[in-house]
């Protein structure tokens, strides 16, 4: 069963899904909050999930990041630009080969964890526990078509502090 998510299409059978961010790809941009989890679901592992590996080729202050990801067999490098909510990103889709030839540049730049997508309404939580040296870090990213909608969002109770200006919770400062 597929559902469409503030812009995205999740195929709520497993994680061999598309994932299509209406946003990011028409206009670049990803808009989204996190937060951090109070109390994850008691169905969790019912949702969709996938152990996600990713590693950065470069990181500059003032949020500039190009990122390689790793979730099953999908490969793809990331380029993103600015902290806040809103910000550009683009991605593509890399062959085996390509990851194999960057991924040993990022060795001291990498973090794992695996992704749960849990379905709230017109939207997808994504909750992300991770592992190796975080473990027992858990938080949630929600993403959204438009800032009048992230602000407008308000979190289910099991969310708890709005970390999306905290640079603490940032995947490229875990994984450096």
């Amino acid at each position: 069963m597929a559902a469409t998510a503030a812009g995205r299409t999740v195929d709520l059978r497993g994680r061999s899904e598309t994932r299509t961010c209406r946003v990011a790809t028409a206009k670049h941009r990803e808009i989204e909050r996190k937060f951090l989890v109070l109390q994850l679901p008691e169905d969790l592992v019912r949702h969709p999930h996938a152990m996600l590996e990713q590693g950065y080729l470069a990181l500059e202050t003032g949020g500039v990041q190009v990122r390689l990801r790793k979730t099953g067999t999908n490969l793809s490098l990331t380029y993103k630009r600015n902290r806040d909510a809103a910000r550009e990103e683009r991605e593509v889709t890399l062959t085996p080969e390509q990851f194999e030839v960057l991924w040993p540049a990022t060795a001291e730049r990498r973090l794992s964890k695996t992704r749960y997508d849990i379905p709230l309404g017109e939207l997808v939580v994504e909750v992300d526990v991770y592992g190796g040296r975080h473990e027992g870090l858990v938080v949630a990213e929600v993403e959204f078509s438009d800032e009048k909608e992230a602000a407008d969002f308000a979190p289910p109770p099991w969310l708890g502090d709005d970390v999306t200006h905290d640079p603490r919770y940032s995947n490229q400062l875990l994984a450096s």
